[in-house]
């Protein structure tokens, strides 16, 4: 008896071999392409850190909490948990240097370090000289920076739960499960900038017909 196959190209209850244009026209595609748009511009809505600076007043002194200064907060709050991982496990242990914490935003050290010296003069971080090499400065969160940590998660926290109101626990199990595999994914892949120059000569090519 012939194995039935489905329009959406499946047979045997297995997905059949598709070329990569054929993946590539996929909607489902373009689809996750918008999504993860919006997902950028509803992440860095100002409305956050608003709230977040009417809950940590004078954490920072006279300067307004900035995006960038919680950014930094979070990379050196998570390399500084890292470190205390590998001491537990007695695995010789990261430094939390400017140098760890541009790997971990993926900047340039130039950036990096003039993002760690505002967190600094916000009164974020503390600086405090490195016991291996003199050169380098091991840095961690001040009990203003820890505070505004507490309070930017929880604040996400409540967004997040907001936003899957009527998920239920295995629809959030799910959906975590997912987007985390998603995002190791995009972060062991090639940068999008390194087919830049691919997809310019495509667009360019007068022969091409989509």
């Amino acid at each position: 008896m012939p194995t039935k196959t489905s329009g959406a190209g499946r047979r045997g209850g297995r997905d059949s071999p598709r070329t990569r244009d054929e993946r590539l026209a996929d909607p489902v595609l373009a689809d996750i392409g918008t999504a993860l748009f919006h997902l950028r511009h509803v992440w860095a809505k100002p409305d956050l850190m608003k709230r977040i600076r009417a809950q940590t007043p004078g954490a920072t002194g006279e300067r307004p909490l900035q995006i960038s200064n919680l950014m930094v907060v979070n990379a050196v709050a998570a390399l500084t948990a890292d470190a205390a991982d590998s001491a537990h496990a007695d695995r010789p242990h990261d430094e939390v240097t400017v140098g760890a914490v541009a790997e971990r935003l993926e900047i340039d050290p130039s950036t990096a370090s003039r993002l760690v010296g505002h967190a600094i003069d916000a009164g974020l971080l503390s600086r405090r000289p490195s016991p291996v090499d003199a050169r380098r400065a091991n840095l961690g969160l001040t009990d203003a920076g820890r505070r505004v940590k507490q309070v930017a998660d929880r604040f996400r926290r409540a967004y997040l739960d907001a936003l899957m109101t009527g998920w239920s626990a295995d629809e959030r199990a799910e959906f975590a499960r997912l987007l985390t595999r998603f995002a190791d994914a995009a972060a062991t892949a090639p940068t999008y900038a390194d087919d830049i120059d691919e997809i310019f000569k495509e667009a360019s090519a007068t022969d091409q017909v989509y």
